[in-house]
């Protein structure tokens, strides 16, 4: 385990994987650097970057400095960049890939392109109110000590699949995972709004938002969205995937991105 210290103190920890261009891994709700998912997924990667795969504020082996905000967020993706050698590519997963689009809003220097898979912002105001109701229920839960009904409760409400739902508690790392649910509120605060288009229209940094196909029909309008305001932007629509994509199938897009070898492709490529 390495570890890093924020702007505000907090240690943030983290694990590098391969060798290639710098890759900063930000993962999404309940994720944990140790997760096997989360540590396949990173040695996948690592067979074509150097993957710093580390743990989001509150999680893991990180600190957890109150109060929480989403600058302090940034502030660890900036602290692990400087870790990588001040420059690296960005790939953010659901909540994380909010924190990849804000990261590039705030650090657009420090970042040389970046991946969003399947932004899951609200897409319009009565998701907005419906997901306000799935706040206020999950932190119900949270402040009656409920962690394990917290997390199945976001997991249903964000439109996870019922059998991924019904078979978290059978994963290795449920356990930690439910213990990590409090850092539910975090990811809420990152998603509970619609996609900040006025600011996503002044990014800089060379951007891909890619969604799954089979993922909940709000990320791709959210996606589409995003790419229609962002001159740096393209969009792919992933065939036979979803929210919990396959590594081995989002590689060869991510070497063809990070690389540069898809600078010719169509503002968005169906």
């Amino acid at each position: 385990m390495l570890q890093v210290a924020s702007k505000d103190g907090t240690t943030i920890a983290y694990d590098v994987y391969g060798s290639g261009p710098p890759l900063i891994y930000i993962t999404g709700a309940t994720c944990f650097r140790k997760f096997m998912p989360i540590v396949q997924d990173a040695k996948t990667f690592a067979n074509a970057f150097t993957v710093y795969n580390y743990d989001r504020r509150g999680r893991g082996d990180s600190g957890n400095t109150s109060p929480y905000a989403i600058e302090r967020e940034v502030e660890d993706i900036e602290a692990m960049i400087d870790a990588a050698g001040g420059k690296a590519n960005l790939l953010g997963h659901s909540s994380g890939a909010v924190l990849a689009l804000e990261a590039a809003l705030r650090l657009g220097d420090k970042i040389d392109r970046v991946v969003m898979y399947d932004p899951p912002y609200v897409h319009d105001e009565a998701e907005k109110a419906t997901y306000a109701q799935l706040s206020h229920a999950v932190q119900t839960l949270l402040d009656a000590g409920n962690n394990k009904r917290a997390v199945k409760t976001f997991s249903k409400g964000i439109g996870m699949p019922t059998l991924f739902v019904w078979l978290l508690p059978l994963f290795p790392g449920w356990k930690t995972m439910a213990a990590l649910a409090p850092t539910l509120a975090y990811d809420i605060a990152l998603t509970k709004d619609l996609p900040p288009l006025d600011r996503a229209a002044q990014v800089t940094v060379p951007m891909q938002i890619i969604v799954g196909e089979k993922s909940p029909a709000f990320m791709q309008q959210v996606g589409r969205e995003l790419t229609d305001v962002m001159p740096t932007a393209t969009f792919k629509l992933l065939a036979g995937q979803d929210h919990m994509v396959s590594a081995k199938v989002l590689l060869p897009l991510l070497t063809a991105f990070f690389k540069g070898e898809s600078q010719q492709v169509e503002k968005e490529d169906l």
